[in-house]
């Protein structure tokens, strides 16, 4: 171990490629209420088409149900908070779970923890495009192509990203315009308001980009995606699930009050 090995916390890197998102989700809060190590898991994408949802999410306000049924399309609700994403094999996922010593001088807020990413990323896109934090999302120029989510516990944080190297136009119309929306994206729809990083940046390349980055602000360790058990705690239930067909047709035909609740 180098000198500066020594000084400098160590972050556990996982790489998956293709690992289904429910599971992702189900390993990254795992890891956030029972490891005391940090970690960072890149999944390059996830077979099929899911649509995430954060814990407050209700489905009636957020989805296209109609759609949504009629195409079979899982919905997770996931542990932490933010918007509504449709991933599929077009996401690259990148996610951050850290003590709250693991970046010096960190405050365990929402919005320290989002700057210091915008300057952890700002590193991978150095010289590539016009990269930004626009309120809670990265964009490029005024579009997005990053949704963020957090979590903070008293000693822990996670912070997960997906990024939209590529998305299928058709993936859209399952997702409502939602009530909340950031500012910069005034009364743009989901297709003038997203992007594609693959328009900017090759796959492999902002992976391996990112990798680099974490190595200039930890000691990396490579962790085999077999060799996980031994730092999981086996009878932890996780919050994110599935939501049921049953739920979901509830929400389909739910009334304005008993929306908010699905």
């Amino acid at each position: 171990m180098t000198a500066l090995q020594s000084r400098t916390p160590l972050m556990n890197l996982v790489r998956f490629k293709g690992l289904p998102i429910l599971q992702q989700l189900h390993l990254e809060e795992n890891l956030l209420r029972t490891s005391s190590d940090n970690w960072c898991i890149i999944n390059d994408g996830t077979h099929h088409p899911n649509i995430v949802m954060g814990i407050s999410g209700a489905a009636s306000e957020l989805l296209e149900m109609e759609p949504v049924l009629r195409d079979g399309i899982p919905v997770i609700r996931r542990f932490t908070g933010g918007g509504t994403v449709v991933v599929d094999s077009g996401t690259v996922f990148v996610t951050l779970i850290c003590n709250k010593e693991a970046v010096a001088d960190l405050q365990m807020y929402p919005r320290p923890i989002m700057s210091w990413t915008s300057l952890f990323y700002a590193r991978v896109f150095q010289g590539i495009a016009d990269f930004h934090l626009r309120e809670n999302d990265y964009v490029f120029g005024n579009r997005k192509f990053g949704g963020n989510a957090q979590s903070i516990t008293k000693n822990r944080w996670i912070h997960h990203t997906s990024f939209l190297w590529d998305y299928d136009v058709r993936n859209m119309a399952y997702l409502k315009l939602p009530k909340r929306i950031p500012e910069y994206r005034l009364a743009r729809n989901h297709l003038e308001f997203i992007c594609r990083m693959k328009d900017y940046i090759p796959r492999s390349v902002f992976i391996d980009k990112t990798v680099e980055a974490l190595e200039t602000e930890f000691s990396v360790r490579s962790v085999e995606s077999d060799g996980l058990a031994s730092f999981l705690n086996t009878k932890f239930s996780p919050s994110t699930r599935l939501l049921t067909r049953q739920e979901l047709e509830a929400a389909a035909f739910a009334s304005p009050v008993e929306s908010a609740l699905l």
